[in-house]
């Protein structure tokens, strides 16, 4: 069993998803939008532009998300996608593109004690997310 992260956004998951594409290095699956329902008792609250369905596949993980109505959204709170770069030069880039224009740098990159490099932000789209490079503290 594979587990599949859902994100809800507040009107910019095409964008959001778009850039977590780009820079993840992902591919999108599939996007359906309120103006694809057959009618309009099948669309969410909200314009045409939202996004009721999107889908992304990441290495072997599926990242779904959608965008939510003013009504039902709420931010996210109480997770984060851990990202495990392979090299120092890999986590500066992700760190880089990713917290570009970050609500909040929770933890800025930095030495810890399990990891030659590890930070905690939420991004420009509230997404939180953990950057954990272990380098030399591997343990084998």
């Amino acid at each position: 069993m594979e587990p599949t992260l859902y994100l809800y956004f507040n009107g910019d998951c095409f964008e959001a998803m778009s850039f977590y594409e780009k820079t993840l290095g992902g591919e999108i699956m599939g996007v359906f939008r309120n103006a694809d329902a057959p009618s309009a008792d099948d669309r969410m609250p909200g314009g045409d532009h939202l996004v009721m369905n999107m889908a992304m596949r990441l290495g072997h993980t599926m990242i779904m998300a959608s965008d939510s109505p003013d009504s039902w959204y709420s931010k996210p709170q109480g997770f984060s996608i851990s990202l495990a770069p392979k090299s120092v030069e890999d986590f500066d880039r992700l760190f880089d593109a990713l917290a570009e224009n970050a609500q909040a740098v929770t933890m800025p990159p930095g030495e810890t004690f399990w990891a030659e490099r590890f930070a905690m932000f939420k991004d420009r789209f509230g997404t939180p997310f953990m950057l954990n490079y272990e380098g030399n503290r591997a343990q084998s």
